[in-house]
């Protein structure tokens, strides 16, 4: 099995790298020193397994799976609290806090090589536990997105609304448009809902944004953003935006 490295505290690599010497059938596919090395690494070596820690400065550990297309089998690497780690307990997804023994790498490698023995992908492993983590208050901070062949990291506040075109989401921002494979329901979940508002089916807006509420037609109403994008309110949201911003 060729495991992949991704910690961006030296020492913990090191440390990582000794212990894998004393696990047979492995072998070191590389290391990556912060996400979106990690990305570009993953996709390079095409690893059979990655540990992967999620607190890392930029780009972290759900960051990196969700700038991946095809993303290996993952055991995290991580210092979370109990109720983050009882979620991935739950929701069979394998990890190591540190700090962590020898015995306990070998048994999370075994486990993985039964996931992928198993047949179940990634994402489907993930997303229950992300809306576990969501529902804890771990909402999503970063974002990964493609400018060409380049991963851009951008912080949540920094986008201005998500739409969807031609049946794929795009993040806009600063008058960037960058597609992503998520869903606005994924988005949903995932973003805090004092920042971020459902306005339509097909568009989530970020409330800063929001300069004012236009009347439209048949009693309906539309979002002019401080970007000058216009974004649909639907009759149900409207409602309910009515509740946050008592217009």
């Amino acid at each position: 099995m060729r495991i992949l490295i991704v910690d961006d505290e030296s020492p913990a690599r090191e440390r990582l790298k000794r212990l894998l010497d004393g696990v047979e059938d492995v072998e070191l596919a590389g290391e990556a020193e912060d996400g979106s090395q990690a990305v570009d690494l993953i996709e390079q070596e095409r690893p059979d397994l990655v540990l992967l820690d999620i607190q890392m400065p930029g780009l972290d550990g759900f960051g990196v799976i969700e700038a991946l297309e095809d993303p290996p089998p993952v055991v995290f690497v991580t210092a979370y609290d109990e109720y983050a780690i009882h979620a991935f307990e739950v929701h069979a997804l394998d990890y190591l806090l540190k700090p962590f023994s020898q015995e306990r790498l070998e048994e999370a490698i075994r486990r993985a090589k039964e996931r992928q023995d198993g047949g179940r992908d990634l994402a489907s492993q993930l997303a229950p536990m992300l809306e576990g983590l969501a529902g804890q208050g771990h909402y999503l901070t970063r974002l990964a997105v493609r400018a060409g062949d380049r991963i851009r990291v951008l912080h949540v506040e920094q986008v201005d609304w998500f739409g969807v075109e031609d049946e794929e989401t795009i993040v806009h921002a600063a008058g960037e448009a960058y597609p992503i494979r998520r869903t606005l329901a994924d988005l949903e979940v995932r973003l805090d809902s004092k920042r971020f508002f459902r306005a339509h089916r097909s568009a989530i807006v970020n409330l800063d944004r929001v300069k004012e509420i236009v009347p439209w037609f048949k009693r309906s109403h539309r979002l002019r953003l401080t970007t000058g994008d216009e974004v649909d309110l639907s009759r149900t949201q409207a409602r309910a935006l009515r509740e946050i911003l008592g217009w």
